[in-house]
């Protein structure tokens, strides 16, 4: 098991055209040992050193598996979200619930400012109808249990 490796399920919001929907995303929290805290834990056999991680101090990488077709969703399933991005947004103050409810609202209000999936934006930009008619597919093929 590694503990620097998530995987959960976002959840489409109630009202919008991604409801219904489960998305699988991938959390992995960055290697290393700089937050202060994780220096004061006395060795165990039950705490292997590989948890130990450079968060909150840096931004886990959030990616979608299957990757998402989405303007903010890279091609490798990435997501592309200001509040993950350690120049632009990032504040160690930031919680694992505010990144996920951010990505959940991110499906339903893409940003055009930065787009990741040239598809997917060309197609949400030129004929909304179309992407909306895309993403119900999608929501199709990840129903919520």
């Amino acid at each position: 098991m590694d503990l620097k490796k998530w995987e959960v399920g976002v959840p489409g919001k109630e009202k919008t055209i991604w409801e219904g929907g489960l998305f699988k995303l991938e959390v992995t929290f960055p290697d290393g040992a700089s937050h202060p805290a994780s220096h004061s834990i006395p060795p165990s056999p039950l705490l292997s050193t590989t948890v130990l991680t450079k968060y909150p101090t840096k931004p886990p990488k959030c990616k979608f598996s299957p990757p998402l077709f989405h303007p903010n969703v890279y091609p490798s399933g990435t997501v592309c979200l200001s509040i993950l991005n350690e120049e632009e947004g990032w504040k160690p103050a930031i919680t694992i619930k505010e990144i996920l409810l951010g990505i959940q609202s991110l499906l339903d209000e893409p940003n055009p400012e930065s787009p990741a999936q040239a598809d997917a934006f060309n197609l949400f930009k030129k004929d909304r109808q179309a992407y909306e008619k895309k993403v119900r597919s999608i929501v199709k093929e990840n129903p919520a249990p």
